[in-house]
């Protein structure tokens, strides 16, 4: 499986490792006003930044 996004957007905030793919798509919406589904991978951390998520 291959994965391509034409841009990435690092989110500053950390975020709570539970949280699924809605979850961090409705902070991708409020925060950026754009929709997750662009085309854009958004990478969220922990507070220790010791993971990563990415939606793309």
């Amino acid at each position: 499986m291959r994965l391509s996004a034409d841009a990435i957007w690092l989110a500053t905030a950390a975020v709570d490792m539970r949280t699924g793919i809605d979850g961090l798509s409705l902070h991708v919406q409020p925060a950026l006003g754009r929709p997750p589904c662009d085309a854009t991978a958004y990478v969220f951390a922990t507070r220790r930044r010791t993971r990563l998520k990415l939606v793309c």
